[in-house]
């Protein structure tokens, strides 16, 4: 293992831990409590999810709290556990398309969300990226050394 490769593992698992807290706390507040986030962006009443949408948004919050916990699990080997960093990057990528989409071309979303998009993915395309990009170098020094 090259030196450059060690220092690059370094900051992985703190990045995976801070974003598997993160989740877990984003996923249970949107849990317990689901219109506080539509609140502190200023949604309009008329904006606003009936019943049956808050009950999705929630159901968004406990596959967020579910990612957080995989990340923690994947803190403990980053380059091993990159499948699951996959996972969460691709979910990274795929949440701003449907935001996108839904606020920007159904207009059935509200705009006022774009702060949890920087927030739950657009922060995180560099390091789980990093992350996937040392293990796949990983891998092949592995497979040319083996």
């Amino acid at each position: 293992m090259t030196a450059t490769l060690a220092m690059t593992r370094a900051w992985m698992p703190y990045c995976l831990i801070i974003a598997g807290v993160y989740n877990l706390v984003w996923g249970a507040v949107v849990i317990l409590s689901p219109r506080l986030a539509f609140d502190l962006a200023g949604v309009q009443a008329e904006m606003m999810p009936n019943d049956v949408g808050l009950a999705i948004w929630q159901c968004v919050g406990m596959i967020v709290g579910v990612y957080g916990v995989g990340y923690i699990v994947a803190a403990t080997n980053p380059l091993r556990h990159w499948p699951i960093v996959l996972v969460g990057l691709l979910g990274k990528i795929f949440g701003p398309i449907g935001y996108v989409y839904s606020a920007f071309v159904m207009k059935n979303f509200p705009t006022e969300f774009w702060w949890t998009i920087v927030t739950n993915d657009l922060i995180w395309w560099v390091p789980f990226g990093s992350i996937l990009i040392a293990a796949r170098r990983a891998a092949l020094a592995t497979v040319s050394v083996g």
